[in-house]
């Protein structure tokens, strides 16, 4: 583990180690204390996450983690310890009170402010991978790059986007509710932001019963015209799907999620 990423901050913040820290791709992540206060020290180490942070920062606490300290590269998040889990609430049955959790948390991050805007990147550049990996790979790729393009020039209802909602990126913190974290920081249609929560908790392919069930309860509590959110998640899905294609992994589950609205929309 590279101490040096996190050495400025634990002396400049007064912080101390409280957990096993770990690095992903785009960032170093450590549990600390802020005095008695449980923490979270996450030092970006990508432009994405660098402009997650300035979002978390200007969303500061409202539908999100409440920040307690930030310098762009570098974020204090107040750590969540409550063990209810989103993913286990949907896997246990009660998948309408979680997608009603998800949909509450979301409305208030969109919800206006007065604060001038942080770096955001707009919804067209965060798609341009699909067109490339359409062109290679064809199929459904294609029909998800046509309503891609359909979505983004004809937006309705822009606003800040979280940019990654799902399960795991929403947690409970007790008596401040459920916030969420790690945005992407984004700028469009506000549909957009929905379109992850299909394709999740990770790892599960919903049946075309769960997937008709979830479209009715998040149109309704979103306030969504079901069609346009279709459209938003069999294009979410065709970009996901490129970029696990990229990447070299599977994409079953999102190839499986765009089948699905596809389907539907078809009928519609």
């Amino acid at each position: 583990m590279n101490d040096v990423m996190f050495e400025r901050y634990l002396k400049g913040w007064g912080l101390k180690p409280d957990g096993v820290p770990r690095i992903t791709e785009s960032s170093y992540l450590m549990p600390v204390r802020f005095g008695a206060i449980p923490a979270m020290l996450k030092v970006a180490v990508s432009a994405e996450e660098i402009r997650g942070n300035g979002l978390m920062s200007w969303w500061n606490g409202k539908g999100a983690a409440p920040v307690l300290a930030y310098d762009r590269q570098a974020i204090l998040l107040l750590r969540a310890l409550n063990p209810i889990s989103l993913s286990e609430m949907s896997l246990n049955d009660d998948d309408d009170r979680a997608c009603q959790i998800i949909c509450a948390v979301i409305d208030e991050l969109h919800y206006p402010q007065a604060a001038v805007l942080p770096e955001l990147m707009p919804l067209s550049q965060w798609f341009a991978g699909l067109a490339p990996a359409a062109k290679q790979h064809g199929g459904i790729l294609i029909d998800a790059l046509s309503v891609a393009n359909q979505l983004l020039t004809t937006p309705q209802g822009e606003v800040v986007l979280h940019g990654d909602i799902h399960h795991e990126n929403i947690l409970d913190f007790g008596e401040l509710g459920w916030r969420a974290i790690d945005p992407k920081g984004l700028i469009g249609e506000r549909g957009f932001d929905y379109a992850n929560v299909f394709c999740n908790p990770l790892g599960c392919e919903p049946s075309a019963e769960q997937f008709h069930q979830r479209l009715a309860l998040i149109s309704r509590y979103a306030r969504l015209e079901p069609r346009r959110l279709l459209m938003w998640i069999l294009a979410w899905c065709g970009l996901s799907a490129s970029w696990f294609l990229e990447d070299g992994g599977d994409p079953k589950i999102p190839l499986a999620v765009a089948r699905l609205a596809q389907a539907k929309l078809t009928q519609a």
